[in-house]
């Protein structure tokens, strides 16, 4: 069950004007479920984006650069589940470019002016025949107030759709901020999230919209991670209609971009953490915070070291507060010249009304002379712990997140192609 996360209440989502979305069952993995999801973007609406960085990136994200380098405007974004179409050569670029194809015809645009997206299993052909026999209804169930429907559309192993909403005012005018994502494995993105779109009915410039879908990424889905490997299909695309008029935002104009800048980051963070929320076989989530680095980047690495390390995910699982695994994670981070002796560490419960039940575990580099294993097991036992890492080599810090490994994890995914 997925940690403190539940589905997004349909009514709570609020409509992008300019946006529609549209899904239907196409049978790509198995039968009997919403597993194709079509994007309807108005005329003069902006699209930026940033992918994967793995090597064996798949055909659609191969297309959907083209496409958006291409600078012509984009009308429509298709994405498909149960299938990566990743590890399949020319055949898959064809294949997606066929998909793009088909939404084309329907939408009245051109093949360039439509993205592709695929997530599922990698090395199978996509079953193009299938996409196109259920785009039809896809593309009759277009409307705008189907963000819920388009989020549960999307998942692979998610147990939980994931949805979020915003509404700020700028220059006068409300402005909306919806956006949907999936993952829950394979996962630590090195650019953005395994699938996420965001959209807002901002004026925005092209360029702005470029330097926020990469701001906003940095502080969202690129501080979250599940088990440390970045998919082949990981693609977040930024949105931006223009229907809500007003004055076009600029990132020279400090008030307004600032003012976005800010309802885009509590949308992507909501997601961010709901799929670690939702990692596959979680049982707790955990909130890894590093301060007093000499640079964010150094905050990062010490970070993820924690985050991603087997040995502390599945000691988190147990409650099993192994101080020596928290100390080794530190030390594999690689930190330049790193005074061990100025290290600290503290581990906490977080409480529902935001405080913390916190405990000194690791003072100048070594075992706090305060510290009772009981008190470590205290705060490891609830659902939501906090791992604080102070450095002492400067004032830079960061924020990941991140959640447990189970028993379910390896189950879950040495079935998941069965």
């Amino acid at each position: 069950m997925p940690v403190h996360l539940a589905a997004p209440d349909p009514a709570r989502i609020k409509p992008v004007a300019g946006v529609e979305l549209g899904f239907a069952e196409a049978g790509i993995k198995k039968a009997h479920r919403r597993d194709l999801m079509l994007m309807r973007l108005a005329p003069g609406s902006r699209v930026a984006g940033v992918f994967t960085q793995n090597s064996f990136a798949a055909a659609p994200v191969q297309v959907c650069r083209e496409h958006l380098d291409a600078g012509g405007p984009i009308r429509a974004l298709v994405v498909n589940a149960g299938n990566a179409n990743c590890g399949t050569g020319d055949d898959g670029v064809a294949a997606a470019l066929r998909t793009c194809e088909i939404v084309a015809e329907l939408v009245g645009c051109s093949i360039s002016q439509v993205l592709p997206f695929s997530t599922g299993v990698i090395l199978e052909p996509l079953p193009v025949d299938r996409i196109e026999s259920a785009m039809p209804t896809a593309f009759a169930s277009l409307k705008a107030d189907a963000w819920a429907d388009a989020a549960a559309a999307i998942m692979t192993t998610d147990t939980v759709a994931k949805a979020a909403s915003r509404i700020v005012v700028i220059d006068g005018r409300p402005v909306t901020v919806t956006g949907i994502a999936k993952g829950v494995g394979m996962l630590q993105p090195n650019m953005a999230t395994m699938l996420a779109y965001v959209a807002t009915d901002a004026h925005v410039a092209q360029d702005a919209l470029q330097t926020l879908v990469r701001e906003v990424a940095d502080v969202s889905f690129n501080r979250v991670t599940v088990d440390g490997d970045t998919s082949t299909n990981d693609s977040f695309v930024l949105i931006a209609t223009g229907q809500a008029g007003g004055p076009e935002i600029i990132a020279a104009e400090p008030g307004h971009y600032a003012a976005l800048r800010a309802a885009l980051v509590e949308v992507a963070q909501q997601l961010a953490q709901a799929i670690a929320r939702d990692g596959e076989g979680a049982t707790k989530f955990i909130t890894i915070e590093v301060e007093g680095a000499v640079d964010e980047a150094e905050a990062l690495r010490v970070a993820r070291s924690i985050g991603n390390s087997p040995l502390v995910k599945t000691a988190l699982f147990a409650s099993d507060p192994n101080l020596g695994r928290l100390l080794m994670a530190i030390g594999n981070a690689r930190v330049v010249k790193l005074d061990t002796s100025r290290v600290q560490l503290w581990l906490a419960a977080q409480r529902v009304d935001g405080t913390r039940d916190e405990v000194r575990v690791i003072e100048a580099g070594r075992r706090a002379p305060s510290y009772r294993e009981e008190d470590g097991a205290r705060v490891m036992k609830p659902d939501e712990i906090a791992i604080r890492v102070d450095l002492g080599r400067g004032t830079a810090g960061t924020v990941v997140w991140t959640c447990d490994f189970s028993y379910d994890y390896v189950k879950i995914n040495a079935e998941y192609r069965t």
